[in-house]
Parts: C-alpha cells; structure tokens; sequence
C-alpha cells in the first residue's frame, strides 16, 4: 500500500530495508545490528515517537491517546519516515514502518514472539514489574490497530505485505540474526544491490 507514494520519490541511493513488529519482538536489535553490518543507516520511527512523548511530559500510552484525535503526530513521523525510505541505504525500523515505506522498500520483515515473551524481555529490560508491562503492552497494540486502521485504513494485524515474518520466542538473538541477514543478504543480491557486509564468503 502506498501510503505516501503521492509526495514523489526520487531515484534512491540503495537499498531500503524495514523491520515492523509488536514491542518486545526484537525489531529494534536486528535492525540497529543489520544496518551497522551492511553499512547502512539507521531510523527508528519509535525513538521519534518517544521524544515526542518525552517532550510533552506524557507517557506512551498517553501519547498514543493524544494521537488518537491529532492525525498530525502519526503523519508527521511517517511522512518524514516515507522521505527516509525514498533516500536508501537505510535500515528502518517501527511499528507501522514497513506499510509506511512499503512501495519503497527493497525488503519488508516483521519480527514477533508469543505475548507473554515479549513482556518478559521488556519488563527484564525496562527493571519494571510483568504486570505493569502486560498492561501497558496490551493497551498499546490495541490502541496502535484502531489507530492505524482509523487513520490509513492498514490492519496490522495483515501481514500479507511483508516478505518475512520470524518469530523469534524460542530463537536465540544469534540465530535469529543470522536467519534475518542471510534472507536480506540475498533479497538484495537477487535485486542488484551489494551492500557491505553481504559478500558470499560472510554468509553464515
């Protein structure tokens, strides 16, 4: 779907991979690690989101609210999210990101892992109580499909767009690297590109 394919989009630079997912999936790690192997650069539409939240005194889920009746907050990270993705050479990563980018995007990948692990690792991260992060894990992935179905007409709960879908619960974060950069790696191969960090000798 091509959200923001009306704005235009010059030729790019190289390639442009996104990552979307639920909290606590793993999203944020391969990316940051992908982009830093392949030499490219790194977004996180969730750090724009955070500062934004951070700057109005709000928590997430507050801001999350806000969004709910001020359509400019989502458009105006997504827009510049979209521009980003029409550069290349860049790894972008958010929960929307991916149906954001999607007509640009050289590689689509959704992390995910069952409920009850995503809150573990985000509770043992964050220092915060399971019950806490079980609530406001919850609330946000409800709020983020009513919100993004009200407001672009996407179901995130669709994953039809995306070219792989890992769940990463029972994986180790090594193992599920490798699976995310051997499937980018030739993705990009068979596309023409040859980034840094993807020669054959590296593949694992």
């Amino acid at each position: 779907m091509a959200l923001f394919a009306k704005h235009g989009c010059g030729d790019k630079k190289g390639p442009t991979i996104a990552f979307s997912g639920p909290p606590g999936g793993g999203k944020t790690t391969y990316a940051k690690r992908l982009a830093e192997e392949l030499g490219l650069e790194y977004y996180s539409a969730g750090s724009i989101f955070r500062e934004y939240a951070r700057e109005r005194g709000v928590s997430l889920e507050e801001l999350n609210r806000l969004a709910e009746k001020d359509p400019s907050i989502d458009y105006e990270i997504d827009s510049h999210t979209y521009r980003l993705g029409c550069k290349g050479n860049v790894v972008l990563e958010g929960h929307l990101v991916a149906w954001v980018v999607s007509s640009v995007a050289d590689v689509k990948i959704y992390i995910t892992a069952p409920l009850e692990i995503r809150v573990e690792r985000i509770a043992r991260r964050e220092a915060r109580s399971r019950s806490e992060v079980f609530r406001e894990t919850v609330a946000r992935e409800y709020l983020h499909r009513h919100r993004f179905l009200k407001l672009y007409g996407i179901d995130i709960a669709n994953l039809q767009i995306f070219n792989l879908i890992l769940d990463t619960g029972y994986l180790s974060p090594d193992e599920a690297y490798t699976i995310v950069r051997n499937f980018v790696c030739s993705t990009l191969s068979r596309k023409g590109f040859k980034p840094r960090g993807c020669s054959e000798e590296k593949q694992r």
